[in-house]
């Protein structure tokens, strides 16, 4: 007999051999029913694998995250066996689970994969989900993985196994499919009702631009077609939000080749809009003791070995810029903390000077590949609100707590109102992949797990998502889509002062390290700007958007009255402009709807006589006659409703 935990604290007996479905069924036949994926002790496996040991198991759905990953791990299974059904000589690589949906990469040699073939595959897949093929798992000697992939002149799965281990290595077989696999899917293919190929792109093998060219297929699947056109619908209104589409819409930024990929050109309303963020947190900062600071562009070569950068990082980044004197290198700054580690090393510290709080709103560099860049969300040029708080040991804490409030203050003011937290931990069995001490790592770990409870969040935890240098917490905010993105940024970090040789003098007389805390509140504004155009669609709160006001005279003889009227605005500091195109009013205020300007101030006679003006609101149609005064009221309480001053 073994004993088996269970997520609720109870502990069942089953006898050896007993599978996940199997105690699924002693719980309820109606969840069983529902189960479609398992973890033992951690570790995914299918449902129908033997328990021989004592240990932790918790039972999925569709509903769970793993739920999903184990359902769409498997779609990718039924879209490669479509895939190879048409393309018989089509070169499987691999096809994983992703946020939403699966994909998988494949060498078409000389065939061309377009949207006009993804019917059929789907079709295909469909056919073969009726099938309810089981899949089942298997062991396979290494030897004999690499005879069946070498047979099929596969290099791609040949070069996977070679990196294997002998004893490591499992297929996955459903109905005449076979594949290389570690494991991780649902009892059977007939769960899947409901599937849609959604795109295709050009991938490297491996992610390197030095390997071949793949093509990668794009899928999701549901296990009711109810689910497959909600979710269609999502995306619909998703493409309506693009940042992209609406970004050159709107005139906010834009791309230029001959600038360079990845590289964004900010126009002069996107550059206001951008204004606006960085001088609402630099209130906030200021409120909370930062202290602004300014560094370069480029650094030495050296800054960045020392920081340990240019090892982790430095082959992906810009290659090192060589001046004309002989072994000098600058690099393109890819972080801003080692420029700040060396702005407090200028001078030396008490404790009593403690703690110190360095931001900059500085624009780094990374070598992003072409193929991941995406608009304003993956760029090669991007500015960080960043900041790095230098702080005693008995500091660390409720600095860090000070710092959740802030990044939450950000949130609140624009509209973010759904988020999770995650504590990102490194990996406890890879630790090679971290710097410094296990001490310090298991410090800095406990210090954000101790901040977070004492902040009341919820919080998951996430092994192997560490920095480098230290663990952070990260938030996962939803947009109005449902859609989660990782905005704001805390992390702690005992190294980096190791590495700088920072320190300041204690109460005892003696020099001590300071612990570091790095943040970002908005993470990149490039990347931050993208999901807020996504998640309003374009509809900024009104103390951020353009202009918050547009003047449409009836005629050309209101022209005057429409700039007196513009005067007045801005002397309560509304943003406002003056349309006087020979144009009538319906069109004037159809554009202003489409560009999304909130109000719209419609002037003529009878305004010009009373010395009033009539109001639309962006949406909502006519709101009725106001004085200059009121409507200035009006918008003042509309901007109090939104943000407040930030309360230390």
């Amino acid at each position: 007999m073994i004993n088996i935990s269970l997520p609720d604290g109870s502990v069942k007996e089953f006898k050896k051999n007993t599978t996940p479905m199997e105690v699924a069924k002693s719980i309820s036949e109606g969840f069983a029913r529902n189960v479609i994926s398992a973890k033992f002790n951690d570790q995914t496996i299918e449902v129908t694998t033997p328990l021989t040991t004592d240990g932790s198991l918790v039972l999925f759905t569709w509903r769970d995250k793993e739920g999903k990953k184990a359902f769409w791990h498997s779609s990718a299974h039924l879209m490669a066996q479509a895939i190879q059904f048409f393309y018989p000589e089509a070169k499987l690589t691999i096809g994983p689970a992703i946020e939403n949906g699966f994909y998988y990469d494949v060498d078409f040699g000389d065939k061309v994969l377009s949207e006009n073939d993804f019917k059929k595959i789907e079709d295909k897949m469909l056919e073969f989900a009726r099938q309810k093929s089981e899949f089942t798992k298997r062991s396979i000697s290494k030897a004999e993985a690499l005879k069946i992939y070498k047979e099929e002149h596969n290099e791609f799965k040949v070069e996977l196994i070679e990196n294997l281990e002998d004893g490591e290595i499992t297929f996955c077989d459903h109905s005449d499919f076979t594949d290389l696999c570690r494991g991780g899917h649902i009892p059977n293919t007939g769960l899947i009702k409901a599937v849609k190929i959604t795109s295709v792109a050009g991938a490297y093998w491996r992610g390197n631009e030095k390997n071949k060219q793949l093509t990668r297929v794009y899928g999701i699947s549901f296990p009711k077609q109810k689910e497959l056109k909600e979710y269609l619908a999502l995306l619909e209104e998703a493409k309506k939000r693009d940042h992209r589409k609406l970004g050159k819409e709107l005139e906010l930024f834009t791309f230029s080749p001959k600038v360079g990929q990845g590289l964004p050109l900010w126009l002069p309303k996107g550059a206001a809009l951008r204004e606006r963020l960085e001088q609402f947190l630099k209130r906030a900062q200021k409120k909370a003791g930062y202290e602004m600071v300014i560094t370069p562009h480029i650094g030495q070569k050296e800054l960045y070995v020392t920081s340990g950068h240019y090892a982790k990082y430095g082959e992906d980044s810009f290659q090192p810029i060589h001046t004309p004197k002989e072994d000098e290198e600058f690099l393109l700054k890819p972080m801003n903390c080692p420029h700040h580690c060396e702005i407090f090393n200028t001078k030396p510290y008490s404790y009593k000077d403690l703690p110190k709080r360095f931001a900059e709103f500085g624009t780094v560099y990374r070598y992003e590949q072409s193929g991941e860049l995406h608009g304003l969300t993956r760029v090669r040029g991007f500015t960080q609100d960043d900041a790095h708080i230098f702080c005693t040991p008995d500091q660390l804490i409720e600095e860090f707590k000070n710092v959740i409030d802030l990044v939450l203050y950000v949130f609140s003011s624009l509209g973010f109102k759904e988020f999770t937290t995650q504590i990102s931990l490194r990996d406890p069995d890879n630790k090679e992949k971290y710097i410094g001490s296990d001490e310090n790592w298991e410090k800095a770990e406990s210090a954000i797990v101790e901040a977070t409870k004492e902040k009341n969040l919820k919080t998951v935890i996430e092994y192997g998502e560490a920095a480098f240098y230290g663990p952070k917490l990260d938030f996962m905010v939803k947009d109005v889509l449902g859609r989660s993105w990782q905005l704001g940024t805390i992390q702690v970090d005992y190294n980096l002062p190791e590495r700088f040789d920072l320190n300041y003098k204690g109460s005892d007389n003696q020099l001590h390290r300071p612990v570091m805390i790095h943040r970002a509140p908005f993470g990149s504004m490039e990347r931050f700007i993208a999901i807020l155009i996504e998640h309003t669609g374009g509809n900024f709160p009104l103390w951020l958007t353009p202009e918050q006001a547009i003047i449409l005279p009836i005629s050309e003889k209101y022209e005057k009255y429409g700039k007196n009227v513009l005067n007045l605005l801005e002397n309560s500091e509304i943003r406002a402009l003056v349309d006087n195109r020979n144009e009538k009013i319906g069109r004037k205020i159809r554009d202003a709807e489409i560009n999304k300007i909130p109000y719209m101030i419609i002037i003529g006679e009878n305004e010009m006589n009373e010395g009033t003006i009539s109001v639309r609101r962006h949406g909502d149609g006519d709101l009725g006659t106001f004085t200059i005064e009121s409507f200035a009221e009006l918008i003042q309480d509309e901007i109090d409703k939104t943000i407040k001053p930030f309360i230390v």
